[in-house]
């Protein structure tokens, strides 16, 4: 199976425009099913990836996703989440795209095909050995992805990578290679769609499990969630509510805002 691109095999299904509106959504559904089963099969993967990243983060490391396309966008995605949800700074969980900020919206000419570039983007960021990279690339053939894990290995930083073909050549250039092979798409090479689901599927994975490790949930709460809106004040306020006994909401709000977070309302009004 080496050097096969399953990502670009013809679509297992076909004469897509005689379809009509019900058969396409149930067809296209079919296939989305697969998805997390294929994630299932490399759940061992990707618990040696999380924790060497986890292992990192510890000592102060950062975590950078690095891609082109779909899979950059996914990656910047993920890490605009991590703040607001987990509360954790700006700048320890990194999206880099290759072809830059432009690149989220609109696409950039053969902004993936420079080999260095990715090195080069991740070193305006003082990328070291504290740090762990994951390169994320559907296809993982991606030059501008492949040249950064290569060039981070060379530094002695970590590297993980999550790709969708067998024996992808982003896998020899990563210590910790992730492959979710879903299979063709349902519009011939269209990564955007089950391969791009199964990356959202596993960088969840990785960075909710991280920021679990790392202390940024108890129970099964967001208590160190910035409070940047009504909706997330409100969700606060009800868990330092539940939290202390007080019943009294406005009480409670009042109580989260002086002290900016669940974790720290909680802990000042139990000391």
């Amino acid at each position: 199976m080496s050097g096969v691109k399953i990502t670009e095999q013809p679509s297992r299904y076909d004469h897509l425009e005689k379809m009509s509106v019900l058969e396409l959504l149930t067809a296209i559904n079919k296939e989305d099913q697969s998805v997390p089963v294929a994630v299932e099969k490399i759940i061992p993967q990707i618990e040696k990836l999380v924790d060497a990243v986890v292992d990192n983060m510890l000592t102060g490391g950062r975590l950078f996703y690095i891609g082109a396309g779909t899979s950059g966008r996914l990656g910047v995605l993920d890490a605009s989440e991590i703040p607001p949800t987990y509360g954790l700074p700006m700048g320890v969980v990194i999206g880099v795209i290759a072809g830059g900020n432009k690149a989220i919206t609109t696409p950039v000419e053969n902004a993936e095909d420079d080999e260095m570039q990715g090195w080069y983007d991740l070193q305006s960021f003082d990328i070291n050995e504290r740090d762990s990279v994951v390169g994320v690339a559907a296809s993982g053939t991606t030059p501008y992805v492949i040249g950064a894990l290569r060039e981070c290995q060379k530094n002695g930083i970590v590297t993980g990578s999550i790709s969708c073909n067998p024996n992808a050549p982003v896998s020899a250039v990563a210590d910790h290679p992730i492959e979710v092979i879903v299979g063709p798409e349902f519009v011939t090479g269209s990564t955007r769609m089950k391969s791009g689901t199964a990356q959202k599927l596993v960088l969840n994975m990785i960075s909710t499990t991280a920021m679990i490790e790392l202390g940024r949930v108890e129970g099964n709460r967001m208590v160190n969630m910035q409070l940047t809106n009504e909706k997330l004040v409100d969700r606060g306020t009800k868990m330092v509510m539940e939290q202390t006994g007080i019943k009294d909401y406005e009480q409670a709000k009042q109580l989260l805002l002086d002290h900016g977070s669940v974790k720290k309302a909680v802990g000042h009004y139990k000391s």
